[in-house]
């Protein structure tokens, strides 16, 4: 049974503290333990899961492969578990967790509704000092921030919220028991990935749906279906073939790379490729045709025509078709979506489009949202604005370093660190899936293998060789972040105000928060630092 805080919980320090209880901290605890470190769990919510704990939204699944998006590190649990769907949903990736949690007996060292408050280094002691909301406070020589890359609910920010009179959700933060569509006039605020799923599913059952879009998305069919009893075991008798082939790939999934410019192809034959990417309902499926999709705008504005005419086919109303293209931004340059019926939900006479850069919100109301055009009377308002994306959870946290320096201040400008680990100035404090890392640009269940057990190695490397403090060598945290900027420079990324330059939350600094040189390369080069003694780090006795 997993714990929850208690007096005794405080009463002796522990090797290290795993803060968030998700994919990587569950795993990463299952990797300290196998060191013989004494480590704890310290959970926000009020059970296992992260993410897919919280995102419980009508529609919520996973846009990559189940088969693809789950560990690799055991083959026997490889073997045990079946997916039931192509792309499984939150119920189903809930289960999971459960399962791995249960057959590695992980719940015993996890401590639910327990929020790190602070972190605190003692530099004397060479030791972290955490507070939590429950009055618990834990010593640490390691602390592995596992708080997920989109965890913290960006604030709508808009006037009025608290004075609506109906029911009100995010889709962040989803209620467990179920809510009821039936019979009521809702409105959808968002059209990212979580509004794209949610949207269809909520049309289905309420009486009107209103949905208010600022900029639209890019939405690629999933084609999503049960799974055959044969192809299961057909991945299954090849997994491991398989798992080695996804740690060495680029973004974490398998396929043939590309090998010609978008461009070297005339327009019947890049016609055919995107029409073959589109009926394989892949998220990078588009990505995949051409090398140059991200990289030349002449080439990636033929795969966002050719998306915009699958709009025009789809949606029957030409001005509302117009609405949902997206004009204002390269292909892919904002994370594109995989859905199932969205455009096609535009079709239903129940479901109308607000075009929030014509009539944008004024204001929330008692009795709905009023426009520019006018009020929309509602009787449920979702949320689907997003996150604070890969900086959000790690600042929410009071983390101060040596010198007593905030973490926000060393972050003001834009997020520092070195491989997207460790931050100079905070030893012994590790991140998984955080700023400056592949992180959201890639398969994040192979990401987070790749980084746990780095870290893990890492620590096994101190202990074994008497050395207590671990920090980021502030020159090769300079230069990370200069090598960081310049890969991505040379993509279409940058030029974009989206969560990945972290345009979408006001006041965050604008910068590229994710490392776009590939999981590959990434993987190679903290190889290279820990087979040469860790260099770009200072080590400590």
């Amino acid at each position: 049974m997993v714990t929850t805080s208690g007096p005794q919980a405080a009463a002796r320090p522990v090797d290290a503290v795993v803060v968030g209880a998700g994919l990587s901290g569950l795993y990463q605890l299952h990797r300290l333990r196998q060191l013989g470190l004494t480590a704890m769990v310290l959970e926000a919510g009020d059970d296992i899961g992260g993410t897919w704990y919280w995102n419980r939204y009508p529609g919520a699944r996973c846009d990559i492969e189940s088969m693809s998006y789950s560990y690799s590190f055991s083959p026997e649990l490889d073997q045990e578990w079946e997916w039931s769907e192509r792309y499984a949903s939150q119920p189903e990736i809930l289960r999971y967790i459960h399962h791995v949690a249960d057959r590695f007996d992980l719940r015993g060292d996890v401590m639910l509704r327990t929020r790190v408050t602070r972190a605190v280094y003692d530099q004397d002691s060479h030791l972290w000092h955490l507070s939590t909301d429950t009055g618990l406070a834990v010593t640490a020589r390691f602390v592995i921030l596992a708080t997920g890359c989109m965890s913290v609910p960006k604030d709508p920010g808009i006037p009025g919220a608290d004075s609506f009179t109906g029911a009100v959700h995010h889709t962040a933060r989803w209620p467990r028991e179920d809510v009821s569509f039936a019979g009521k006039r809702v409105a959808v605020i968002g059209t990212g990935c979580s509004g794209v799923q949610a949207i269809p599913v909520i049309a289905d059952e309420a009486a009107s749906l209103t949905v208010f879009q600022r900029t639209p998305a890019y939405v690629l069919p999933a084609h999503n279906r049960p799974l055959r009893p044969a192809e299961i075991a057909q991945l299954k008798a090849r997994y491991p073939e398989f798992r080695r082939a996804q740690r060495l790939s680029r973004g974490g999934t398998v396929f043939e790379p590309p090998t010609r410019s978008a461009l070297e192809a005339d327009e019947t034959e890049r016609t055919a490729a995107y029409e073959a990417a589109w009926d394989e309902g892949f998220l990078n499926g588009l990505l995949r045709t051409y090398t140059d999709i991200l990289t030349d705008e002449k080439a990636n504005e033929t795969v966002a025509e050719f998306v915009r005419s699958k709009i025009r086919s789809i949606v029957d109303d030409p001005a509302t078709a117009e609405l949902l293209s997206p004009r204002t931004y390269p292909f892919a340059t904002k994370r594109p979506c995989l859905g199932t019926d969205y455009y096609a939900t535009y079709n239903l006479p129940h479901v109308s489009l607000v075009d929030l850069r014509t009539t944008p919100i004024e204001t929330i109301t008692p009795r709905g949202i009023r426009t520019s055009d006018g009020e929309h009377v509602l009787d449920m308002i979702v949320f689907a604005t997003g996150f604070d994306a890969l900086t959000g959870s790690q600042l929410s946290i009071d983390i101060v370093g040596k010198g007593g320096v905030p973490l926000r201040d060393r972050w003001a400008e834009g997020p520092r660190n070195y491989l997207g680990l460790v931050t100079a100035g905070f030893p012994n404090l590790f991140t998984v899936l955080g700023p400056l890392s592949p992180s959201v640009l890639t398969n994040i269940a192979v990401s987070l293998e790749q980084q746990v057990e780095w870290i893990t190695d890492c620590i096994a490397h101190l202990r074994r060789n008497g050395i207590t403090e671990i920090d980021a060598a502030p020159d090769a945290e300079a230069d990370w972040g200069v090598h960081v900027a310049e890969v991505a420079d040379r993509t279409l990324y940058p030029a974009v105000d989206s969560w990945y330059t972290g345009a979408n939350v006001p006041g965050k600094p604008r910068v590229f928060l994710a490392y776009a040189g590939g999981l590959d390369r990434y993987r190679e080069q903290c190889d290279t630092v820990a087979r040469n003694g860790y260099t770009g780090f200072l080590l400590s006795s």
